[in-house]
């Protein structure tokens, strides 16, 4: 495979989905459902997970970039963790194909620094890197926990991240390592505020990986910038609390959608 996988379902406005470090597409099922009655949905499997571990497209923010937007409409862009780098840097380079954004617990930046403090700890990342050299299985289960530890239906969003991670396969150690390598080095925070489209920030209040603070600071930055926090939501609130989420983002992209109509219709 030289591209991307890029599943399309649903009828209606399109939409862009792609997924968090370490899994694929299909975690977004029970998002899919609530929105396929409403939207096109172009489900992406990032370069080497799910069934794009094939793809010589390169891990890369640009080159990931590139090759989705080879392959889909123009249309907001919807990111989950990792993926949220993805469709911010897109926004930012390419707005008028990207006429929206919607960052799922996600944020310009993921490491702590002086300019960015509710980012996460640089050591929580190295033990990660380590783990992923010294017990590639015990890393992933440990991330997984961490991305549901909290909510108010942990165990059952643990089972469906096992699970879904498996479906597809896993993807390798090296994939994982440039995945985290991102995570740990993209620092896109000065560029929020020349951020030319709308953009819808959701934030789990329980997240244990991306502090619903930095989610809301991003927000604030950026010039068009909104802010919903899930209440009882974790690091995947899609799956622990998807009608909140469904309802966030129909809600955003309707409004965002009614302003691009009456723009068009100004300028006729």
């Amino acid at each position: 495979m030289s591209g991307l996988s890029i599943q399309t379902v649903g009828h209606g406005a399109p939409l862009v989905l792609l997924h968090g470090w370490a899994m694929h597409g299909g975690v977004f099922a029970p998002l899919v459902d609530r929105l396929a009655s409403v939207h096109t949905l172009h489900i992406v499997d990032l370069p080497g997970h799910g069934h794009s571990r094939g793809s010589v497209v390169s891990l890369t923010l640009a080159a990931t970039v590139d090759a989705i937007l080879m392959q889909v409409p123009a249309a907001p862009w919807c990111g989950w963790s990792l993926g949220g780098l993805f469709a911010l840097q897109a926004a930012l380079h390419h707005p008028a194909q990207i006429p929206a954004l919607v960052m799922l617990c996600a944020s310009a930046r993921f490491v702590r620094a002086a300019h960015w403090r509710y980012g996460v700890s640089a050591e929580i990342f190295a033990t990660f890197a380590a783990g992923l050299r010294e017990d590639y299985h015990a890393t992933l289960e440990r991330f997984i926990a961490l991305e549901a530890y909290g909510t108010s239906r942990a165990r059952a969003a643990v089972r469906t991240l096992r699970a879904e991670l498996l479906t597809r396969g896993q993807p390798s150690a090296e994939t994982l390592a440039r995945g985290l390598a991102l995570l740990q080095t993209v620092d896109l925070s000065d560029d929020l505020p020349r951020l030319q489209v709308p953009s819808l920030w959701i934030a789990g209040r329980r997240d244990r990986l991306v502090d619903p603070r930095a989610v809301r600071d991003a927000s604030m930055l950026a010039p068009d910038g909104n802010f919903v926090q899930i209440e009882h939501g974790g690091h995947a609130p899609f799956l622990t609390d998807t009608d909140q989420v469904s309802t966030a983002i129909q809600a955003f992209l309707s409004t965002v959608s009614s302003h691009t109509t009456d723009a068009a219709e100004r300028k006729s």
